[in-house]
């Protein structure tokens, strides 16, 4: 699968390129796609099987393309208006990732919310991050513009876990409140943050898109 973006950074699209009998998975349906390319959904909350992320707990359905003979292409876009990053998967580092912020990923990468390494910061919780392994292209969408940070070894940053897109596994990592008494989700991440501890790399968003929904809901009046 190749992936090539348009109307980014702010209304960002993503065209995923597939040839013959290639199969790629989006974390919803496509905005088009080329004729001859066949679609199916997975839903079903904690359910597995071939094809399947098994992502569970809630999360949106899911979408499995496949290209006929000829190839094809489909276009995904995020929920919210942002930008779209591609991240190659090399088959040896794998990837945290926000559930939200997947929008794509080609049939060779995984994405599993209940990778082991997650037991330190959520227990035995659902939390709100999956992890991707495999090879293959994994496009992951922005509320708001991108923001990277590539930490060298000793350096440290603290992330709003709302803001959170992604980050490379090999980070060490804390979750942990953001203020004393302030609710928190394990869901969603709000009233939560990271610390990360380089070398590696995380990814961010301007926006946060649980606060974006909130603000959405009350009609766009208030913080």
């Amino acid at each position: 699968m190749q992936v090539r973006t348009r109307h980014s950074p702010s209304f960002g699209v993503a065209r995923l390129v597939l040839a013959a009998g290639e199969v790629a998975r989006t974390g919803s349906e496509a905005m088009a796609n080329s004729y001859g390319v066949t679609s199916s959904s997975a839903r079903g909350a904690g359910k597995r099987g071939p094809g399947r992320f098994g992502l569970g707990g809630g999360s949106a359905s899911e979408w499995s393309y496949t290209a006929g003979p000829q190839g094809g292409w489909v276009d995904v876009a995020p929920s919210f208006p942002g930008d779209v990053h591609t991240v190659e998967m090399d088959g040896r580092r794998g990837w945290c990732v926000a559930r939200r912020s997947w929008l794509a990923a080609a049939g060779t990468v995984r994405l599993d919310a209940g990778w082991n390494g997650f037991r330190e910061l959520f227990g035995g919780q659902p939390g709100f991050l999956a992890h991707a392994s495999g090879q293959g292209q994994l496009v992951l969408a922005c509320c708001g513009a991108l923001d990277v940070h590539e930490l060298q070894p000793g350096q440290f940053v603290t992330m709003d876990a709302g803001h959170l897109v992604a980050y490379v596994d090999t980070l060490q990592c804390r979750l942990r409140q953001s203020e004393q008494g302030r609710a928190q989700s394990m869901r969603t991440g709000d009233g939560l943050v990271v610390d990360f501890a380089g070398p590696g790399r995380v990814v961010a968003q301007s926006r946060n898109p649980h606060r974006m929904t909130s603000w959405s809901q009350r009609g766009g009046s208030g913080r």
